[in-house]
């Protein structure tokens, strides 16, 4: 069943898939422009070491003098490491490659799978008040992923429109369900949102009837087509909704938006 927790702001989102190249970071940046755009206001947290989602919204590599990672180790305030780009309403905490050590540098630390909630939950959340945050996931279920499963209200997968795509689904959901017992009871799923859908290919439109078959509710109405302007996009360092405002890629994402915005509004209800 989709989300029934109350929803408390602001809404923290992991868009988490341990298998790479599935869109994750490209839902992550495009929603977050979406969401914006509806008049929201959104972090984004990259919590991947490869630091996609940071340039894509155009944070150059010598921009990133405070990063996630002094944010998990409480070495920065939320001041201090959030930067904003060039899409209004739309805030980053930038990464860098300085993550990809973090799971042996955190692992002495007793808390180090509550690192990410308590950071996000410092008083200086409420000055910069944003209605959503949105944590790009590396591809991998490492303590990263787990940090940010704790922190979060809930997750959001991206699953591409491939053959085998449900198959890697299984490890993810038994690491969510592990996070429910041992850390956050109160971790949902968002959805789960077909990506790189192409509308000519017989095998996306099987893959998307078994997913639905499979998961029901869970998966989003909305899926994302297989876009030329949603790969462009990142190459200019913005979202799709700034590059071409009117290509399909675009308004998949609004509609995904509305979608979220909506089920949310449903639920406060």
């Amino acid at each position: 069943m989709p989300d029934s927790s109350p929803i408390t702001a602001p809404r923290i989102i992991a868009v988490a898939n341990q298998k790479g190249g599935v869109g994750k970071t490209t839902t992550t940046i495009n929603l977050g422009a979406a969401l914006a755009d509806s008049g929201a206001r959104v972090l984004i947290v990259d919590l991947d070491p490869q630091g996609n989602a940071s340039t894509g919204l155009g944070i150059e590599a010598s921009a990133r003098d405070i990063t996630t990672y002094d944010f998990l180790l409480d070495e920065a305030t939320l001041d201090e490491a959030v930067q904003p780009t060039n899409h209004d309403r739309l805030s980053i905490i930038p990464a860098t490659v300085d993550l990809s050590s973090a799971d042996i540098e955190l692992f002495s630390n007793e808390k180090r799978s509550f690192l990410l909630h308590d950071a996000l939950r410092q008083p200086g959340m409420e000055a910069l008040a944003p209605d959503y945050v949105l944590i790009d996931c590396p591809p991998s279920l490492n303590l990263l992923t787990v940090n940010a499963m704790v922190a979060a209200h809930s997750v959001l997968i991206p699953l591409q429109a491939e053959f085998f795509a449900l198959e890697g689904l299984s490890q993810l959901m038994l690491t969510i369900r592990e996070v429910r017992q041992s850390a956050n009871p109160d971790l949902r799923i968002e959805g789960v949102l077909l990506t790189m859908v192409d509308g000519r290919n017989n095998l996306s439109a099987q893959v998307e009837a078994d997913a639905r078959d499979t998961l029901g509710d869970l998966v989003f109405a909305t899926r994302i087509p297989r876009n030329v302007r949603v790969s462009e996009a990142p190459s200019y360092a913005m979202p799709v909704l700034t590059y071409d405002s009117t290509s399909k890629g675009a308004q998949a994402y609004r509609d995904l938006a509305g979608e979220i915005v909506r089920r949310h509004a449903r639920v406060a209800a």
